[in-house]
C-alpha cells in the first residue's frame, strides 16, 4: 500500500513562509519512479494545481499564482517531496495534499493522479 504523508502545515502570517513536506513510503512504490506534485484545496473551491516536479528533478513548474513565491524540491534516497512557501498570502490558504503519477497528469489531468495523501492545512491569516 502506498502512502503519503503531509506535514509542515500551521497558521502563519501574511508574508510569511512554511515549507511543507511529504514522506512517501509502501511496498511496491518506488518513488524516484515517479513525477510529483502539489495541489491545493481552497475553502469551498475545487482543486487547483500547485506544482510539479520530475522524477529526477530536472524539470519542474508551477501555476501562475504561486511562480516566484514557492519551490519544489525532492530527495530521492529520502522519499520526501517539499514545498518552500515565501510570501505568502491570504488566498494561499488550503488543504495542501501532495501528489504522486505521471509528470503530464500532475499538470493537466489530476483525475488520472493514482497517489494522494491526506492533506495538510495551511492557514494565512493575521
Amino acid at each position: 500500500e502506498v502512502q503519503l504523508v503531509e506535514s509542515g502545515g500551521a497558521l502563519v502570517q501574511p508574508g510569511g513562509s512554511l515549507r511543507l513536506s511529504c514522506a512517501a513510503s509502501g511496498s511496491g512504490f518506488t518513488f524516484g519512479d515517479y513525477a510529483m506534485g502539489w495541489v491545493r484545496q481552497a475553502p469551498g473551491k475545487g482543486l487547483e494545481w500547485v506544482s510539479t516536479i520530475s522524477f529526477n528533478s530536472r524539470t519542474s513548474y508551477y501555476a501562475a499564482t504561486v511562480k516566484g513565491r514557492f519551490t519544489i524540491s525532492r530527495d530521492n534516497d529520502k522519499k520526501v517531496l517539499y514545498l518552500q512557501m515565501d510570501s505568502l498570502k491570504s488566498e494561499d490558504t488550503a488543504v495542501y495534499y501532495c501528489a504522486a503519477g505521471l509528470f503530464s497528469d500532475l499538470r493537466n489531468d489530476l483525475t488520472n493522479v493514482p497517489f494522494w495523501g491526506q492533506g495538510t492545512q495551511v492557514i494565512v491569516s493575521l
